[in-house]
């Protein structure tokens, strides 16, 4: 079913930048676009992840640096049953982490250095067992992918926008370019929330499924949420917020900002950790909100 989402996301890049081609440039501009689209499509499959690592300044971990952190990863990736992920740390104060990579065998995860100073052994094992159940899942191809294809996205919006107001509009309507300009990043942020909310809850119970334990989670849930409404993590993009496990953004929500989250909020994630307590069971949970 990832795979199926990950195509059918690539498709919808490589159509998009045809049309646009072919609507600045005629046959040949959807050529370019054509190739263009290639090259993006062939980027964010194999080398997505390793952008996004580098636009944080993720540093890789040994054993040796972090004993903490690799103890509890290597535990957790063994009790899911998947192969150790890379380890990333990111310079930050404010606490938050994401995971990465095409499948299991080529996953990284990354974790903030305020999130390692925050948060007890139980959280930060709580934390990263989510980020284990999207790479179980293989949620974090599509989530990357969908951060490429956002950006990419906001870039031809811009472009367009700027085209409008000071290029050449004898053939092009400047209306339409700027009507356009503006609803790109709506596709972009709907395409964001479809695939982020939905994943964050199963991820949840994934997290609860392997620690065994979902007041862990609850409990950084919480601590995570107040932090990251106080300060988001330095470099955080709305193009690529949908990763972290909390919005880097939650302290700048509006009043309908329910309707572009990238994620459930944290009282419905936690209330539904609740119920899993309640049911003690994860198969219930995992069905009722699949």
């Amino acid at each position: 079913m990832e795979q199926a989402k990950t195509v059918l996301l690539l498709s919808f890049l490589a159509v998009l930048f045809v049309m646009l081609g072919g609507y600045f440039g005629g046959v040949t501009g959807a050529l370019i676009g054509l190739l263009l689209a290639g090259g993006m499509n062939f980027y964010a499959y194999f080398y997505s992840d390793k952008m996004l690592l580098r636009h944080y300044h993720a540093e890789p971990v040994t054993p040796k640096q972090n004993p903490r952190l690799y103890r509890i990863i290597s535990s957790l990736a063994h009790k899911a049953g998947l192969p150790v992920p890379a380890i990333y740390i990111i310079h930050e104060a404010t606490p938050n982490a994401f995971a990465t990579g095409r499948d299991p065998e080529h996953a990284a995860v990354a974790i903030t250095e305020g999130l390692l100073r925050m948060l007890d052994d139980e959280e930060v094992e709580a934390v990263m067992a989510h980020e284990l159940s999207h790479v179980k899942h293989r949620d974090m191809l599509i989530a990357t992918v969908a951060a490429s294809i956002a950006g990419a996205i906001a870039m031809i919006a811009n472009m367009m926008q700027f085209g409008a107001m000071f290029g050449n509009n004898r053939d092009r309507n400047p209306i339409i370019m700027i009507v356009l300009s503006l609803l790109l990043p709506v596709a972009a942020s709907v395409i964001q929330m479809t695939i982020s909310r939905s994943r964050e809850f199963m991820a949840d119970a994934g997290a609860a499924r392997i620690t065994g334990h979902p007041e862990w989670l609850q409990r950084a849930l919480r601590k995570l949420e107040t932090s990251n409404a106080r300060g988001s993590v330095q470099g955080a993009t709305p193009e690529n917020a949908h990763l972290f496990i909390v919005s880097p953004f939650s302290g700048k929500q509006v009043s309908f900002g329910d309707l572009f989250r990238t994620h459930p909020t944290t009282e419905q994630r936690i209330a539904r950790l609740e119920l899993l307590k309640t049911e003690g069971t994860t198969r219930h949970f995992e069905r009722h909100y699949r």
